[in-house]
C-alpha cells in the first residue's frame, strides 16, 4: 500500500501593513526638540501717508486743539498754583487764606462745567465718525453718542471718559475738603491738601494733553472734510 503523503497547508500570504511616517525625534547629539515650523505672517499693511496741510488748512483742522488746549492751560496754571504751594508748605503771598480756597473751588466749577459741556455737546458731535469719543468704548457704534455724560457718571464709555471719572472722584474729595476749610469745619493743612491733590493730578494732566491729541489736524483731517470742520460750532 502507498505511503500517503500530508499535504502541508499553503502559507497564508497576510498584507503588509501601512507604512507610517515614524514621529520626529529629538536630535539624538543634542537632546534638542525638533523646530515646528511655522507659516510666516505677512506684515500688516500701513496706512496710506497723507501729504502734508497747507498751512491755512491745517489751521482750519487744528482749531478745536488749539482751543481746547487754550482752556486746558487755565486749568494748568491754577493746579500748578495750588500745587507749589502745597510742595513748598507756604501759601502765595498775593493771597489770603480765603482767596487762596476761593482759586481751588473754582478750578472745580471751570473743570465740572467744562467737562459738562464736552460731553453734552462737543463728544456726541465728534462720536459720529471718531470712536476715541464715543460714549461705550472703540467698538460702539455712532449711535451711542449721545450718553456720554452718563456714561462718565457710570464709569464706562471710551477712554477720555473713563478719564473725566477718575478726575471726578479725585475732584469730589478735594472740593469736599476745601469746602469743610471754607466753612470753618476744620483747620486748614497744606499737607492734607497735598494727599487731596495728589489721588488725581496725574489723570488730569494725561487728560488734559491727551485730548488736545485726539484733536490734533493730522487726527481730525482722517475722519472730517474742511467744509465741515468750519461747521463745528466750537
Amino acid at each position: 500500500m502507498a505511503a500517503s503523503t500530508d499535504t502541508a497547508p499553503s502559507p497564508t500570504t497576510e498584507a503588509a501593513p501601512a507604512c507610517t511616517p515614524a514621529p520626529e525625534e529629538d536630535n539624538p547629539k543634542t537632546g534638542v526638540p525638533p523646530t515646528p515650523k511655522t507659516e510666516t505672517a505677512a506684515p500688516p499693511e500701513e496706512a496710506p501717508t497723507l501729504p502734508p496741510l497747507p498751512p491755512h488748512e491745517y489751521r482750519i483742522y487744528n482749531r478745536l486743539a488749539d482751543q481746547m488746549d487754550y482752556f486746558h492751560d487755565h486749568f494748568r496754571q491754577t493746579w500748578t498754583v495750588l500745587y507749589s504751594a502745597c510742595t513748598s508748605n507756604r501759601r502765595p503771598r498775593h493771597l489770603s487764606l480765603k482767596q487762596f480756597l476761593d482759586e481751588g473751588l473754582r478750578l472745580t466749577r471751570y473743570l465740572e462745567t467744562h467737562h459738562t459741556i464736552e460731553e453734552t455737546h462737543l463728544y456726541p458731535l465728534l462720536a459720529r465718525k471718531m470712536p476715541e469719543f464715543r460714549s461705550s468704548g472703540p467698538g460702539a457704534g455712532p449711535t451711542a453718542a449721545s450718553n456720554a455724560k452718563s456714561a462718565r457718571k457710570g464709569g464706562g464709555g471710551c477712554e477720555l471718559l473713563r478719564q473725566h471719572q477718575a478726575i471726578h472722584e479725585g475732584m469730589d474729595e478735594f472740593e469736599g475738603y476745601l469746602t469743610q476749610c471754607k466753612a470753618g469745619q476744620c483747620e486748614f493743612e497744606l499737607g492734607v491738601l497735598k494727599e487731596k491733590m495728589d489721588s488725581w493730578g496725574e489723570v488730569l494732566f494725561k487728560h488734559l494733553d491727551q485730548e488736545v491729541r485726539e484733536l490734533g489736524a493730522e487726527k481730525m483731517r482722517k475722519y472730517w472734510t474742511l467744509a465741515e470742520m468750519r461747521a463745528m460750532p466750537m
